[in-house]
């Protein structure tokens, strides 16, 4: 099945809230605690690229509370959303939040302990400037814990997972995941890309039925 692109931002502020809205708690909860257990053991600095609104950066400093986070996205709305979860959270000594292209980032060489990523990839045009990016920020002995979804073989695949989750969803919120999984990369693609720029000891598997999973722990 080809590769169908979405929109790379999500910039309405009812797009924003509706996304917000939907229930990835269990999911957030995992990747957080994953991201924790292959990152620095003492205080480091992680960046979250394409942090949307600011879920999974609270969760991991409500988890290691000596955490740093620079979470960044190139949505507007999604990063108002976001200031308000961690205000409420009382977070904002450890997470800052700024408006970065992940294309292109204003940081220095080798600047963190450690990258994150959930669920952005699908959402662009050209993901190698990323991961070139990715690996040009990133300290050499750098944690990596990068998710997605990934693209389906055929419709009838892809019609399955959008009918398997579950009622609670609204029809346009499961016509926002046929988009992102339409819009996804496969895993043989992630691959590649991952070999492209020349990451050593990174790991590219499948971590559920329809995510595919980067990963590398810190001081590796």
């Amino acid at each position: 099945m080809e590769r169908v692109l979405e929109p790379e931002v999500m910039d309405s502020l009812e797009e924003a809230i509706e996304y917000d809205a939907m229930d990835f708690t269990e999911v957030n909860s995992a990747f957080a605690q994953e991201a924790i257990a292959l990152g620095p053991p003492e205080q480091g600095v992680v960046l979250d690229a394409g942090t949307g609104t600011g879920r999974i950066p609270i969760l991991m400093c409500q988890m290691r509370p000596n955490c740093q986070v620079i979470a960044i996205d190139l949505a507007a709305s999604m990063l108002q959303i976001a200031a308000n979860h961690i205000q409420e959270a009382g977070l904002q000594e450890q997470i800052r939040l700024e408006l970065v292209d992940v294309k292109h980032m204003p940081y220095e060489d080798g600047q963190f302990d450690m990258v994150v990523s959930n669920s952005l990839v699908h959402h662009l045009p050209d993901p190698l400037s990323f991961f070139r990016e990715l690996k040009r920020v990133l300290k050499p002995n750098g944690g990596i814990l990068i998710r997605d979804l990934f693209r389906p073989g055929d419709e009838a695949t892809m019609n399955a997972l959008v009918d398997s989750i579950g009622a609670e969803y609204n029809e346009h919120q499961k016509k926002l995941f046929r988009d992102s999984l339409h819009a996804a990369l496969t895993i043989d693609e992630v691959r590649n890309l991952v070999a492209e720029v020349g990451f050593l000891g990174v790991e590219v598997y499948q971590s559920s039925d329809r995510h595919w999973t980067v990963q590398k722990p810190w001081n590796c």
